[in-house]
């Protein structure tokens, strides 16, 4: 239960209104910004709230339990500290937010209303609306393994244990020629393997996108990713890639000889089995079907 502190409860039991709203807003990069619906700047804990952001949040739906609350926030594009350019590269995205309910003569008599991410971002000309998830919401992600024929592991990821800094699985790259919007004929790359980095992973070091990800949809004799970044790529922008895996034992095995890390069950029966029928011919002896 939500305890409101006593100088918090003499300034809404006094009937004049000095109430503000404060958001804090931790972005995935590490900075931390402040925005508050009152008319000059507030301070406290570290962080200076910024006034006329423009911010306006809907109301606030929680619940008993574990159902994940949620609302959203709008405001216009005219903060120094929101930039639209952040928000199309996806800064923003999972960022983390706090709302506070703060006295604005004495910022001390304050009270956190709610926490949550950030999740769904929509533009529309000069302004912006962002959905606000609460913490429970991560309840509802996936966890644990799947029973999959495919390896339920990140190529790379410590259960992995693939090295993707070695000079084998990791390429320099450099835009020659812009193709469309999403595809590049880039050069640096041709130590490696025709689809080498099909299914990889691709990071901007130069450009408008420097420092943002991509995935790879097919590596050829040009590099497609699956979506457009951002902003538009330009010849001479750098990139670093990574190899790519399908997910199977046979690659696990053949391209990085890492078959004993191989986290799916490849020998799983598949629904062929369980519509099989009794048959004559064959061996009916109970052993392996893969041998």
């Amino acid at each position: 239960m939500r305890t409101v502190p006593d100088s918090l409860q003499t300034s809404l039991d006094s009937g004049a209104t000095t109430l503000a709203r404060c958001w804090r807003l931790t972005r995935r990069d590490g900075q931390v910004q402040g925005f508050t619906d009152h008319d000059r700047p507030l301070s406290f804990d570290g962080t200076t709230y910024e006034p006329g952001s423009g911010f306006t949040p809907t109301a606030i739906e929680q619940g008993t339990g574990l159902s994940a609350g949620t609302h959203d926030v709008t405001g216009a594009l005219s903060s120094g500290l929101l930039v639209e350019e952040d928000i199309i590269r996806g800064v923003y995205d999972g960022a983390e937010i706090a709302l506070w309910l703060v006295d604005w003569t004495d910022t001390d008599s304050r009270m956190l209303v709610s926490r949550g991410q950030i999740g769904a971002i929509r533009r529309h000309d000069t302004l912006f609306e962002a959905e606000v998830t609460g913490l429970t919401d991560r309840l509802n992600q996936p966890v644990g393994r799947a029973y999959l024929h495919a390896c339920a592991c990140r190529l790379g990821e410590p259960k992995c244990g693939v090295d993707l800094e070695a000079p084998a699985y990791r390429g320099v790259g450099s835009v020659s020629a812009v193709r469309s919007a999403s595809q590049v004929l880039a050069s640096g790359l041709e130590a490696f393997s025709v689809g080498w980095f099909t299914g990889g992973r691709l990071t901007w070091t130069t450009g408008a996108n420097a420092g943002l990800d991509a995935h790879v949809k097919v590596h050829g004799d040009s590099v497609e990713l699956w979506a457009a970044p951002p902003m538009a790529i330009a010849p001479g922008d750098v990139f670093e890639v990574r190899a790519g895996c399908d997910k199977t034992a046979g690659t696990c095995a053949a391209r990085f000889d890492n078959l004993l890390n191989f986290r799916g069950f490849p020998h799983m029966p598949g629904d062929d089995v369980a519509t099989s029928y009794p048959s004559t011919g064959g061996a009916h002896d109970g052993g392996s079907l893969y041998r």
